[in-house]
This record gives C-alpha cells, sequence and structure tokens, in this order.
C-alpha cells in the first residue's frame, strides 16, 4: 500500500478541510501574538507557525520528505515530476527556516506594512494582527492547494504504476 492509495477525490476534499482548520487556529493564534507591540515578535511567531504547519500539511497529504521516500522508485518519479511541474517550494520538501524565510519574503509588502504598523499605537497592532492572519492563511492555502494538485495528479496516474 502506497500514501495515494485512499486519496479519493473525497478523502482528499477532507484532508484539506481539516489543514484549513489548523491553518486558521494557528493564524489566529500568530494574530495574537501580533497585537504584542515588539517588533520582530510576530515575525518569529509567523516562522514558527510555518515551520510546524508546512510538515503537518505535507504529511496529512502524504507528501512528507519520509513518506516520499518510502514509496517505490516507480512512485516517487512520478511524485518529483508533479512537484516540479507544479512550481512547489514546500512540497515533499525538508522545512527549513530558510526556506520558510523565502516564501515569507514572496509575501514581502505584508511584512513591511506589519513592522510600520507596530508604530501607530492600538490600530497599528490591529492592522499587524489582521495582516498576519492573512499572510499566513494565504501561504498556507496556496501550499493546500499544490498539495492538492500533486494528490490529484498521482491519483490519476496511480493506477498506470506497477508496484
Amino acid at each position: 500500500m502506497n500514501a495515494f492509495t485512499d486519496l479519493g477525490p473525497r478523502r482528499i476534499d477532507d484532508i484539506a478541510r481539516d489543514c484549513r482548520r489548523r491553518v486558521n487556529q494557528r493564524a489566529l493564534l500568530a494574530a495574537g501574538v501580533a497585537i504584542v507591540p515588539v517588533p520582530g515578535l510576530d515575525w518569529l511567531a509567523d516562522v514558527s507557525v510555518l515551520m510546524k504547519l508546512i510538515p503537518e500539511i505535507n504529511r496529512a497529504f502524504g507528501l512528507s520528505p519520509d513518506q516520499v521516500a518510502r514509496l517505490s522508485p516507480d512512485r516517487r518519479v512520478v511524485v518529483y515530476k508533479a512537484l516540479s511541474a507544479g512550481g512547489s517550494l514546500l512540497v515533499g520538501r525538508i522545512v527549513t527556516r530558510a526556506l520558510v524565510v523565502h516564501v515569507m519574503r514572496l509575501v514581502g509588502v505584508r511584512l513591511t506594512a506589519q513592522q510600520v504598523a507596530k508604530f501607530v499605537p492600538i490600530a497599528g497592532q490591529a492592522v499587524s494582527a489582521a495582516l498576519t492572519f492573512t499572510a499566513l492563511r494565504y501561504v498556507c492555502e496556496q501550499h493546500i492547494r499544490q498539495c492538492i494538485a500533486v494528490s490529484e495528479q498521482l491519483r490519476g496516474v496511480n493506477s498506470e504504476i506497477p508496484g
């Protein structure tokens, strides 16, 4: 049995829904940290949340580096082709701080605005919290969509691979 055998459309939807629920919970926690008027603390919280969430999402879809490594060579090739075709930065990869920082820089406008907002009393903290929540949800939603795309591609190819 491989990681993709039971990933039919309904199962993929269930996994995505569960991942989105986790993302919302953690993004709310990170937004709570962003309210604290200490510049940089929110950024550390964002990175920390993503360093935990991204591997959890990968694992839920059967796309963690360990799970992919345990696949037969033929199936692994299919996974790597699907990943390269989708341009994914985080699916099936070991998530490092540098990789998370790179992804966060892709939403760089938010980071700058968030740090500037810290200097505006009360309203600035609210803006910072909203930006944190939105940015984390955006990054994770893109990641979930990439995992769904890879899972669906593998589901379609799964029956064609000997194994």
